[in-house]
């Protein structure tokens, strides 16, 4: 069997709902407007260069509701599906079925962010993110084709008894991908002091959605502090591994001790965090189908990428 890292990329580190009690996002300024938060089109074209080389999945294309327009999408869209010679997961929220058949000629699905299926907790946890548009979502998905995906945190409150309740939501939107993560308590928010969950914990979730799904793809989410609980939450039933900052840390001893993680668990890791290949990144660029002023812009946001990951190797 074999595992890879899944490079989740980002847009923006704002979100125009902002509220939701976990999230980094809800910690920005009130007085910055999420548009302003947008990372430049150049560096995601860049990145996704960076993770088709190196051998990394788009796990998915996300950043903050509301932030970017839907020519803004349509294009980095598009971009980052020819990079990839793929269709991409999306994840910007609740779409409806206009919306989707809009983004239909370069996602392959969508992934609705779905945190926790308790009631009660969702709504303590995402007082402005209720579940409803999501199902409205995954319903217009199936109709057109798209596959379902969503994403549970470990660690918010949930109890081992709303097993049921998640099971019983995966199999009614006949969900094919799973991205379970544990808590991250995020300075400023009103989760800061909650304790990490445990291996133990997050394995538990992992273990339980294997025996019950054995074909659902399932990606665990680890941090810098967690990375030697990878070979139990593999062993536990993960296919692959996202939510290490590959690029800052790419061939650091814990981007090797991922690999370490990989190999302990049986697993051949695929695609690499540690080695840089041998790669004309210029003529990579003048490949795509991009303006003369974009692919300037690309070629320059990739070289300091690769100038700052040397560093490193």
């Amino acid at each position: 069997m074999e595992t890879c890292f899944e490079r989740a990329l980002f847009f923006s580190w704002g979100c125009t709902i902002g509220d939701c009690q976990f999230c980094y996002m809800s910690t920005q300024p009130d007085d910055k407007p999420p548009k302003e938060t947008k990372r430049s089109s150049a560096s995601i074209i860049a990145e996704t260069i960076l993770a088709k080389h190196l051998g990394w999945d788009i796990g998915f294309f996300t950043g903050g509701i509301g932030v970017l327009s839907q020519d803004e999408l349509v294009f980095l869209l598009k971009a980052i599906s020819e990079i990839i010679d793929e269709k991409v997961w999306l994840s910007v929220g609740p779409l409806t079925k206009k919306q989707l058949e809009v983004y239909l000629p370069y996602i392959k699905g969508v992934v609705g962010s779905t945190e926790t299926i308790n009631p009660e907790l969702h709504k303590k946890v995402c007082p402005s993110k209720p579940l409803k548009p999501y199902e409205r979502m995954f319903e217009s998905a199936k109709e057109l084709g798209l596959k379902r995906a969503m994403t549970f945190i470990v660690g918010m409150g949930e109890s081992r008894e709303d097993f049921s309740l998640l099971k019983e939501f995966i199999s009614k939107y006949d969900i094919s991908k799973i991205h379970v993560y544990g808590l991250i308590p995020q300075k400023g928010t009103p989760m800061e002091n909650y304790p990490v969950p445990s291996t133990e914990d997050q394995a538990w979730w992992i273990s339980q959605l294997r025996q019950e799904f054995p074909s659902l793809d399932i990606q665990c989410g680890i941090w810098e502090d967690r990375i030697d609980r990878i070979h139990d939450l593999l062993e536990a039933g993960a296919n692959t591994i996202s939510k290490f900052r590959a690029i800052k840390l790419f061939g650091s001893p814990l981007a090797r001790q991922i690999e370490e993680e990989a190999a302990k668990a049986g697993r051949t890791f695929r695609g690499t965090l540690t080695v840089l290949p041998d790669v004309d990144w210029d003529k990579e660029v003048d490949k795509l189908s991009l303006d003369d002023e974009m692919k300037g812009h690309v070629r320059k946001k990739l070289h300091q990428y690769i100038k700052g990951m040397k560093v490193m190797t």
